[in-house]
């Protein structure tokens, strides 16, 4: 079995769009959570990846809870402070962790990976509110930098930090193998927007937070490689 998962052409697609538009994030019209009202493209990609119903279902819950989490960093509105925008961004980014572990938690079957997904629900449930404390202390902080400027160095940084979400990988259409590929593409994502954040963020409370998700993690992402490497194959991102 290849040991990289394929995320739907329209996430994949969405994804393209935000870096050749110079955003953080980008809108599409997302594959819902469910094969019945799931775009063609992602009903196409679960058919193709298991002859389970179940299987392919689950898969198309997990690219569609990401592309819903592209979808809200999309509609968020840059203010230009690095502090206030990065923490408007982690919370959608940190809904996107939490809803592929409700499909985990719903669908999966492996113990190892129904721990994490609930202790990364718990962790980003907490780390979602802490954030939005802090955003709603910097609202009308002064600008920092220039939102979809390519050439800002903070926005190339954020734009960079999507690409790990779009990496070539092709479905199992197995729910716990799936998850556990997409979730080392998300954290990675995170880690790097995290990076940016301590590198070039001015709050401190938000610097320590993000310095704090990149230790955490960084910690994860091996977690779910170490599983992938016992269970069918090691994803290095």
């Amino acid at each position: 079995m290849k040991s990289t998962l394929l995320l739907s052409a329209t996430l994949a697609t969405a994804l393209l769009s935000a870096c050749g538009d110079n955003k953080t994030t980008t809108s599409t019209t997302a594959a819902t959570e469910t094969p019945a009202t799931a775009s063609p493209d992602t009903a196409k990609m679960d058919a193709m990846s298991s002859p389970e119903a179940t299987s392919s279902a689950a898969t198309g819950s997990l690219t569609g809870a990401m592309a819903k989490m592209m979808q809200k960093m999309n509609a968020g509105k840059p203010i230009g402070n690095t502090d206030h925008d990065f923490s408007h961004m982690m919370m959608a980014h940190h809904q996107g962790a939490i809803d592929m572990s409700a499909v985990e938690l719903r669908d999966g079957k492996d113990a190892t990976l129904r721990a994490m997904a609930e202790k990364i629900t718990a962790d980003q449930q907490k780390e979602i509110a802490d954030l939005d404390k802090v955003a709603e202390r910097l609202d009308g902080s002064a600008k920092n930098y220039t939102p979809k400027d390519p050439a800002d160095k903070f926005q190339m940084k954020m734009d960079q930090s999507m690409k790990p979400m779009m990496a070539p990988m092709t479905p199992s259409g197995n729910v716990d193998m799936d998850y556990a590929m997409m979730m080392v593409a998300h954290h990675t994502s995170a880690v790097q927007m995290a990076e940016a954040e301590v590198t070039m963020g001015k709050d401190a409370e938000t610097k320590k937070m993000a310095q704090m998700m990149v230790a955490a993690q960084t910690k994860e992402i091996k977690q779910f490689n170490d599983w992938l490497a016992k269970n069918g194959g090691k994803m290095k991102m």
